[in-house]
């Protein structure tokens, strides 16, 4: 059984390599995706202070989210810092990662909680999405297949304590975005969503307002849920 000693934020897989970041740390751990064991090639990322998440994107870079900014990390081990989040005309924290048919969508959880997808290639913002100022905490965005966007938070129109998944079926509309905030019903059959306790809940497409905290979520058809079981 593998133990990591912090408070692990975020975990991906590039290769036959898992790679985990913890709490205050610069080391981005590795592990083999086989054994699980420890690897001799964990990465020293000088200036990371606060990492929050990572992923793999389709360049097959690693993304670091760093609080302030996010890190791209390669397969040489070589990182620079990519996008800095601080200027004199914007500032926003990074709290979770996920990638996109385009590149990289950034999730702010509050003042304001907000979604920032960008290009991979040229840094470009596609996306700046403010959502309503009931939802108090944003914890995870997913794209679907049409190019919405899956997100679940803390905070609706009928109560600030309650925690629900939702869609943004228009992203470009940024004026209009309270009229296409919907809860999501019945547009695919499963949402996985993974607590505080990392357990996993599975809940049928009507189940959209929750009693625990969703710290992430995935969007799988049925066929790969049989897949992933077996």
């Amino acid at each position: 059984m593998l133990y990591v000693v912090g408070g692990v934020c975020g975990v991906t897989q590039r290769g036959d390599v898992v790679y985990v970041v913890c709490d205050e740390s610069s080391i981005i751990k590795t592990f083999s995706v086989d054994t699980l064991s420890p690897l001799r090639k964990d990465i020293h990322v000088s200036g990371m202070t606060n990492p929050r998440d990572i992923v793999v994107c389709s360049d097959g870079e690693l993304y670091v989210a760093d609080y302030y900014c996010i890190w791209r990390v390669s397969s040489d081990h070589s990182y620079v810092k990519w996008l800095p989040t601080e200027s004199s005309t914007d500032r926003f924290h990074v709290d979770t990662l996920s990638v996109t048919s385009r590149g990289l969508l950034v999730t702010s959880s509050r003042d304001p909680a907000s979604l920032r997808e960008y290009n991979t290639t040229d840094r470009q913002l596609l996306h700046h999405v403010k959502l309503p100022g009931y939802v108090k905490d944003l914890f995870h965005g997913v794209e679907t297949s049409r190019e919405t966007f899956i997100i679940c938070h803390r905070g609706t129109a009928e109560s600030e304590l309650q925690y629900a998944v939702s869609e943004l079926f228009s992203c470009h509309h940024i004026n209009d975005i309270h009229k296409h905030f919907h809860y999501i019903s019945i547009l695919f059959k499963f949402v996985f969503f993974f607590d505080f306790k990392i357990t996993l809940l599975i809940y049928d497409y009507d189940m959209y307002v929750l009693d625990a905290s969703p710290w992430r979520l995935l969007i799988s058809s049925v066929a790969q849920l049989n897949r992933d079981i077996i």
